[in-house]
């Protein structure tokens, strides 16, 4: 759907409504996390709450539609398509982050293993890594990553103490 000449206003009553997906921003040209930001968490609510980590160069929180119970993104403040627009340095940086925030997960949520990917597509778009915990109950593989979404359950309890996992990696 061509939303080019729609409003912000108009872009966020079809959102929504269910009318456009954040598909429809990509292949537009408009950005869903600055699109999100600029109009007050309206594409993926807000995130206080799910906040782990912020410097200069990247966010990192708990995914509010999460496969499973730790699921973390990492995003990039700049925009990059895909890891091969990522300078050395982020790249290098981006990656090291992961690591820390996984071996975090780990102590905290103790999954028995932590996947990491990243699944950027799209002109207009930040640069994430997805951390998907897999517990022992479950099968190992590929098949982790199109697990359905669940709801968010808040646990202050743990979100602390992941934050504090994580200042303590850093």
């Amino acid at each position: 759907m061509n939303i080019k000449n729609l409003t912000d206003e108009e872009i966020i009553s079809l959102y929504q409504s269910g009318e456009i997906k954040v598909k429809d921003l990509v292949d537009n040209g408009i950005c869903p996390t600055c699109f999100d930001n600029k109009y007050d968490a309206v594409i993926y609510g807000n995130k206080d709450d799910k906040m782990l980590y912020v410097d200069d160069l990247f966010e990192c929180f708990l995914d509010a539609r999460p496969k499973a119970i730790g699921h973390t993104i990492i995003s990039t403040k700049k925009h990059f398509k895909d890891t091969t627009e990522l300078d050395d340095d982020t790249c290098m940086k981006a990656y090291l982050l992961a690591k820390k925030i996984m071996v975090a997960i780990k102590k905290v949520y103790k999954p028995e293993s932590v996947y990491i990917c990243s699944m950027c597509d799209g002109p207009a778009n930040h640069f994430h890594i997805q951390l998907i915990p897999r517990y022992s109950d479950e099968k190992r593989g590929s098949k982790n990553f199109v697990k359905p979404r669940q709801d968010f359950i808040k646990d202050d309890k743990r979100i602390k103490e992941l934050i504090e996992e994580i200042k303590n990696n850093i």
